[in-house]
């Protein structure tokens, strides 16, 4: 069987259109002109009232929810410090709480029907021998099995360290059920090597992509810029060709996390996509 073209595998990450509710979120989703979506959990989990319709809504719009994602607590993006020393699953502090989160997130997905459910792990290290690595090989893996058990693929996203750091940590990992969400912004953003060569790293542990583009930093330790898809760094056509030379059969999510236009954002992206593509 011929496998579905990218250009029908389109969604975009709820997130980005920051809704306030399932109808919101409809609502800016029909103005992308895309009727696939990843579902952020944590708001579903954590406001129910606002989200009780979301399914039966999705299913009267003929919406497809393609995946999942959850964030962790306590994660503070102002610097890449701050987001080294907080985010993901490494800070001890929030563990207990953001284990707690996971698994009803977990129970979430499943109801939902969701196969894959994406997220960022933290900063990897890359010594294995230190007390850290293996910290966080152990949280992670209790993780996974716990998706796994529920038939649900993890993906762990791109940017916070090398590819080379990430294939490394996942082989040692060794769960069947783990994966990546490759987001090629994120590689410029945390200037963290060059997009196209990761994409070929990372090719065995695809899952998923994000579609966003940003501009590298000029100031070493600086966040770079993320702008619209296509205005900046990323060279989509390779990219796509690189998706291709994978045989990547994973959904393409676009996500815009800065901006005021961001459904108009996303709908142009999604028309310089699709001249791509097509």
């Amino acid at each position: 069987m011929a496998a579905v073209p990218l250009s029908q595998r389109l969604a975009v990450c709820s997130w980005s259109l920051r809704p306030t509710d399932a109808g919101d979120l409809l609502a800016k989703l029909a103005a992308t002109g895309l009727r696939r979506v990843q579902i952020a959990l944590d708001p579903l989990r954590q406001q129910p009232a606002a989200w009780q319709e979301f399914t039966d809504a999705c299913a009267r719009q003929a919406v497809v929810c393609v995946s999942g994602m959850f964030g962790t607590v306590g994660e503070d993006y102002t610097t890449l410090e701050s987001i080294r020393r907080t985010g993901g699953v490494v800070p001890d502090l929030h563990w207990e709480e953001n284990w707690r989160n996971i698994q009803a997130n977990a129970e979430l997905a499943q109801r939902l029907g969701l196969k894959l459910v994406t997220f960022h792990a933290g900063f990897l290290p890359h010594d294995e021998t230190t007390p850290e690595y293996q910290k966080l090989q152990r949280r992670l893996r209790q993780v996974a099995d716990l998706f796994g058990a529920r038939g649900i693929a993890l993906g762990f996203e791109t940017g916070q360290e090398t590819a080379e750091t990430l294939r490394a940590f996942l082989r040692q990992l060794n769960c069947p059920n783990v994966g990546v969400n490759f987001d090629p912004a994120n590689m410029i953003l945390y200037d963290k090597g060059d997009p196209l060569t990761a994409l070929h790293v990372l090719g065995p542990w695809l899952r998923q992509c994000h579609l966003k583009d940003a501009c590298r930093t000029t100031t070493p330790g600086a966040w770079g810029q993320e702008v619209p898809v296509g205005a900046g760094a990323v060279d989509w056509a390779a990219f796509f060709q690189g998706l291709s030379e994978q045989r990547f059969e994973g959904d393409a999510c676009f996500e815009r996390e800065a901006g005021d236009q961001r459904a108009e954002d996303i709908r142009a992206g999604r028309e310089y996509v699709e001249r791509i593509l097509l």
